[in-house]
């Protein structure tokens, strides 16, 4: 994962202050709930995680989400804007697992005071993704969440399961935080837990009519390992052979990629929507196969634009399943 240059940091920090200072005591209050009283301001990380506080949180929780959809995750560089929302949120919720390498300073230079909520937490973490440097499978199960690392796999809203660990420690975080509307987000969760086990169950439904010597998947990235996990496919590779999107492939990686997919006899390449798809195209070009890309390209960091069924973590899971299965099927 990169980060952002010294400079660039410092000229985001100045900058900030600056506005905050020019702002003085005259930063808005959050808006009314429809409970009355103020919305509980809280800052959210990715795309993922802002739509499960939305879905928890409801009419009492101010949202600002940080990584727009489509922006990479894992190169992402804050701006002036994403400190003075924190500076002035309650709670800071983070998806963990070491996704956003740039928060901890971030929230050090915002001067947050309040709380950060580890979403992760109590997640089983696979280690090392699919890919070692010697290209050796790594292990399926990993520590549970809480020592981050670049060795732990951070896509864990991939498995429908580990999203719901999220969702409730998002709930027991605006509960602390806001005790008074603790019921409602207890309801709320209740009701979107449903609603991921819905997800579970029609995606396992989805791969049981895809027989198991077709269950191959290629990918952008290796965002996919919970989800393969999950639902019991087979990982033959991606275009990028890293957990992040700054690694590249190597001539002989290329080469044994091509090679695999045509001795596993693999249909598909997969793209992802925030990654371009021409590397993906050549060597699919190479190997014989098609690229699913464009308004069929998976969501594996971010979710769709915001009012489609894609902007939403339930709706952007179904679009991956549906697009897969039916790429498979034929």
């Amino acid at each position: 994962m990169k980060h952002a240059p010294r400079l660039a940091w410092t000229a985001v920090t100045a900058a900030v202050t600056l506005a905050m200072a020019a702002c003085g005591s005259e930063t808005p209050a959050p808006a009314a709930s429809t409970a009355g009283g103020p919305k509980l301001a809280v800052v959210a990380t990715t795309p993922e995680v802002a739509d499960f506080v939305r879905n928890i949180g409801g009419d009492d929780v101010a949202v600002t989400q940080i990584i727009k959809p489509n922006v990479d995750p894992h190169d992402y560089e804050p701006t002036p804007a994403d400190l003075q929302a924190i500076a002035t949120a309650k709670l800071v919720v983070k998806n963990g697992v070491g996704l956003e390498e740039w928060l901890d300073r971030t929230i050090e230079s915002a001067g947050f005071s309040g709380t950060v909520v580890d979403s992760s937490q109590g997640v089983t973490l696979r280690e090392g993704g699919h890919h070692e440097e010697e290209g050796e499978h790594a292990e399926e199960e990993g520590e549970h969440a809480g020592e981050e690392g670049e060795e732990h796999d951070p896509h864990i809203w991939h498995d429908p399961r580990n999203a719901k660990i999220m969702v409730t420690n998002i709930q027991k975080g605006l509960a602390a935080a806001d005790p008074s509307r603790a019921a409602t987000f207890a309801t709320n969760l209740a009701t979107y837990s449903a609603e991921i086990d819905r997800l579970d169950s029609d995606n396992a439904a989805a791969w049981a009519k895809i027989p198991q010597t077709d269950r191959k998947l290629v990918t952008n990235h290796d965002a996919f390992g919970y989800y393969i996990a999950r639902y019991d496919l087979e990982f033959v590779g991606s275009v990028i052979p890293s957990l992040d999107t700054s690694a590249e492939l190597s001539a002989k990686q290329l080469t044994d990629l091509v090679a695999k997919i045509k001795a596993t006899g693999t249909t598909a390449i997969f793209a992802e929507s925030s990654l371009p798809p021409k590397t993906a195209e050549a060597i699919a070009q190479q190997a014989g196969v098609e690229v699913v890309a464009g308004e069929d390209a998976l969501f594996g960091d971010s979710l769709g634009a915001p009012g489609t069924p894609e902007g939403t973590y339930l709706g952007a899971e179904r679009h991956n399943t549906q697009v897969i299965v039916d790429a498979l099927a034929g």
